[in-house]
């Protein structure tokens, strides 16, 4: 096999995965220079000319002429007599360069080369693939399912790519079908062993974010801006915005006439329920919006801590707090305050914490209620109006200890 056939030979994967010429010519270089040194130990003695514009390759070996009866080594060496007979003018210590063809090297290592190329050509493509998709980190890519599998789905883009999703990255709801095309995120791109693997999501915030862009104009020309994302994927979401112009209103342009803007994206997240505010750098007005459309008498902002204590009525609390605690945990990751709420009843309907002092069972010791009263907590309703872990940041009680005064508290109340 010459070198033009052998160049020919990778000319099928040259157009398949968009390697240059020149690229393609230094990989053949390269192998070539690799095998020489398989063969002879090293490459120092030989010059490699590939010429990209014939599409061929030679290859010279510079032997040093030597005395006759001395050379030590033919690869290396030519006695004078024989150089004299190609050129007369040839002196001993001269160098003697002689085209080596590659049919010269020997059935075996033209196969030798062969894998060498494959190997190089494939380091080169995967190499392609991870600054190709190292770039596109956070950016949305469409694949095709091409096999279904219980931790991951693997899909394939137009160029034969391979995403893996896997399954803590889908949405719960999700249910692909083999051929089906689906919109992911790229996460991550890492090689695993010599080959890239990319990463791909649809539970991100980011994801969202991305989608959004495609389906408002306005968030993709900068006039609307996204401030911030949090998402329980195919549960809930809530989306911060915020425009440039006070004319503009964001809210509405992100919801579209009758949610035709924002229907898109719902569906494309499995019926993702997703609330719309707008962004304010007031903390009490942020924490409002962001527990949405809610009865709230009072909100109490410690900025040093990022906690809020919201009072809303009684009948407000399972709005408030949502489903499974959705409603509370999205408003806090969005506003970035750890929320809590005070539920507001009538002071008939409560007990003062100082009824509970005892040493009987069912009684509190005097020391425990000092600790709830040192904070503002002095009657029963609130401290049953706050979950353990709010009570452990305000009083220095053990977890036992409150969980006990708790239980008292409630069975007062239920009898």
């Amino acid at each position: 096999m010459d070198g033009l056939a052998l160049i020919e030979a990778f000319g099928d994967f040259k157009e398949e995965k968009s390697i240059s010429k020149i690229d393609l010519m230094a990989i053949i270089e390269d192998s070539l220079k690799t095998l020489l040194r398989k063969r002879f130990d090293s490459d120092d003695h030989f010059d490699v000319i590939v010429n990209p514009d014939k599409g061929d390759f030679q290859i010279f070996l510079n032997k040093t002429i030597v005395e006759d009866q001395m050379s030590e080594d033919d690869d290396l060496e030519i006695e004078i007599s024989e150089a004299k007979k190609i050129d007369p003018t040839f002196e001993v210590g001269e160098d003697f360069t002689v085209e080596i063809p590659i049919a010269q090297l020997g059935r075996r290592s033209i196969l030798t080369l062969k894998q060498i190329l494959s190997t190089k050509l494939q380091e080169h493509n995967n190499a392609y693939l991870y600054e190709q998709f190292r770039d596109k980190i956070g950016e949305i890519v469409i694949g095709e399912v091409h096999h279904i599998r219980h931790k991951h789905v693997i899909l394939l883009d137009d160029e034969e790519n391979e995403f893996i999703l896997p399954k803590e990255n889908q949405i719960p709801s999700d249910f692909f079908k083999k051929g089906e095309n689906i919109r992911t995120l790229v996460e991550s791109v890492d090689f695993k062993g010599a080959k890239p693997q990319i990463i791909v999501s649809r539970t991100s915030p980011k994801f969202l974010e991305k989608l959004l862009e495609l389906e408002i104009p306005e968030i993709q020309d900068g006039t609307i801006i996204l401030k911030k994302v949090v998402r329980i994927p195919g549960e809930k979401a809530k989306i911060a915005v915020d425009a440039y112009d006070d004319r503009i209103d964001p809210v509405g342009a992100c919801v579209g006439v009758k949610g035709s803007r924002i229907h898109g994206v719902v569906r494309e997240l499995r019926n993702e329920n997703i609330d719309v505010i707008q962004w304010s750098n007031n903390p009490e007005i942020m924490v409002k919006r962001a527990l949405g459309n809610i009865t709230i008498n009072k909100i109490e902002i410690n900025p040093e801590t990022n906690y809020a204590m919201v009072y809303t009525p009684v009948e407000e609390i399972s709005r408030v707090i949502g489903k499974q605690g959705q409603n509370i945990r999205l408003a806090s990751w969005l506003s970035g305050y750890e929320i809590d709420v005070h539920r507001e009843s009538n002071e008939d309907d409560d007990v003062e914490l100082k009824e509970f002092v005892g040493n009987q069972d069912g009684d509190v010791e005097q020391w425990i209620i000092d600790e709830f009263q040192k904070v503002g907590l002095s009657t029963a309703k609130s401290i049953l109006d706050k979950d353990t872990e709010a009570l452990l940041k305000m009083v220095d009680l053990e977890e036992e200890t409150i969980e006990a005064v708790k239980q008292i508290l409630k069975e007062e109340f239920e009898d």
